[in-house]
């Protein structure tokens, strides 16, 4: 246990043998983090307000060159709270801030203070989840939340379960391969062309075929399309449906594609990373059907305001999960099993991990999850108002509109231009440049089916109100005007 008082590294909650002595140390390393997490929070408010806006301006040289000012890796340290205070403050100068209602690019969502203090406390206790004996509280608590969301997902179903990952991307992994355990080493990807790139990246890694690609409609899948591609297959196949495209949150015929799939006999897996949240909030009616999934992602770091990681997997029935068994004598030993001891290892494609469950736990009992459901209809709203401004503004175009809360526009100046897409894409980038505002991008069919690039807002800031976009779109067209 390293105790050197003078620098903060004193901290080890359970370093000392012996109840009273225990409890001391952990008191006094309790002290050691506050002190230190207030130093962090000085540092950080001195970077933000260096920084004046979502982002660093000058680009990546001038964020290249602030980092640079330190050795990451220095044989001689300078102390905790000087590494914590010039570090925390270059980060916060040199960050990309959700907090800031013009940092509107990714699904990217600022997180909650309760979660993020919940955070803390889980990296104090560093509770591994791979085994009981290094999480006795923490993986009961997983458990007890990851049985609330599944049945959440799968109201009707008599024993569904869900896993805790790191994301979407993680979720829509392991799903492909509880399909592959399900159905067999042939099974054959099906996914719309408005997909996840991680399903191409899934089917990669499992060395499966490259995904049937289904032609979609406004950013939804042809549920035609998706029959005749399923007709045509001679083997199972794993469909993935999304609910909350990333380009501009559509969400597919959930109910036609059940009814397809289950036709067919494959396999249908819903990522819902992003739409998923509807499940809080009044607007749950747009996910009907997805309770007839055998397999959903969510992920509560974009509409669910946690910090990064905190994705869940569903799955309809627990058989499903239990493909993932596997032994290591070390974590799960049979006999320890048979005593009673949980087994952690089979609920992960990870080995060590940490407890995210229990920042989302600690934000749904604040909130409860009407309250998770009032936010998610904030951001909706607010995106359906904004894109009424943009369809008004006589200098921007709406690409359609909102399923959530992304909004797609296109300055009218670039149909005038010989180059259109160059122009939008020197508007996203003269902004980034400038550090003004943080905008997406999305290549999409305009009105006669012409793929063009789009400006992206991804509104999930709880907080912010119409109001605070309005200057975002004049400042979008006069950056138009301007790279013309």
């Amino acid at each position: 246990m390293v105790r050197v008082h003078a620098n903060g590294l004193d901290w080890v909650p359970g370093g000392v043998s012996g109840g009273d002595r225990a409890a001391d140390a952990a008191l006094a390393g309790a002290e050691t983090v506050g002190g230190l997490v207030s130093v962090a929070l000085a540092a950080l408010g001195a970077g933000v307000r260096e920084r004046g806006g979502p982002l660093p301006a000058g680009g990546p040289a001038a964020v290249a060159r602030a980092v640079a000012r330190f050795d990451p890796l220095p044989v001689d340290g300078v102390g905790a709270e000087a590494a914590i205070a010039e570090l925390s403050a270059v980060l916060a100068a040199g960050s990309a801030d959700p907090v800031d209602p013009w940092c509107t690019a990714h699904l990217h969502c600022p997180p909650l203070a309760v979660a993020a203090a919940a955070d803390l406390v889980a990296s104090v206790l560093n509770p591994s989840m791979d085994s009981w004996d290094q999480a006795p509280a923490a993986s009961a608590l997983e458990r007890s939340l990851t049985d609330s969301v599944a049945r959440l997902c799968y109201p009707a179903a008599e024993s569904p379960d869900a896993l805790v990952t790191s994301g979407g991307t993680e979720s829509n992994l392991t799903a492909m391969l509880l399909a592959r355990e399900t159905l067999g080493p042939d099974v054959v990807p099906v996914c719309g062309a408005n997909a996840h790139h991680s399903v191409a990246r899934a089917a990669w890694l499992l060395g499966l075929p490259r995904p049937v690609v289904v032609r979609t409609h406004l950013d939804k899948v042809d549920p035609r399309a998706l029959a005749d591609a399923l007709a045509e297959l001679d083997r199972p196949a794993v469909v993935t449906a999304t609910a909350g495209t990333t380009n501009s949150g559509a969400i597919d015929p959930l109910t036609e594609i059940a009814d397809i799939t289950h036709a067919a006999g494959a396999w249908l897996h819903v990522d819902a990373a992003y739409g998923g949240a509807l499940l809080f909030s009044t607007r749950r009616h747009q996910l009907a059907g997805i309770d007839r999934a055998d397999s959903i992602a969510l992920d509560l770091h974009k509409l669910g305001w946690q910090p990064i990681a905190a994705g869940v997997l569903s799955c309809r029935d627990t058989a499903l999960t239990a493909r993932l068994s596997t032994n290591a004598d070390y974590l799960n030993a049979d006999d320890d099993t048979e005593a009673g001891l949980p087994d952690l290892l089979g609920r992960s494609l990870r080995t060590s991990r940490r407890p995210d469950a229990f920042k989302i736990a600690v934000t749904a009992r604040a909130l409860g999850t009407a309250g998770i459901g009032e936010l998610v209809d904030r951001c909706c709203d607010t995106a359906t108002h904004v894109a009424r401004a943009v369809a008004s503004h006589p200098a921007l175009r709406l690409w359609g509109e909102p399923t959530l809360s992304t909004i797609l526009l296109r300055p009218r100046v670039a149909d005038l231009s010989d180059d259109g897409d160059a122009l939008v894409a020197a508007v996203r980038r003269g902004l980034l440049d400038e550090g003004a505002a943080v905008l997406g991008r999305a290549t999409m069919p305009d009105d006669d089916g012409t793929p063009r690039l789009w400006l992206k807002l991804t509104l999930l800031h709880p907080h912010a109100t119409p109001g605070d976009y309005l200057p975002l779109l004049d400042l979008v067209a006069d950056k138009a005007e301007r790279c013309r």
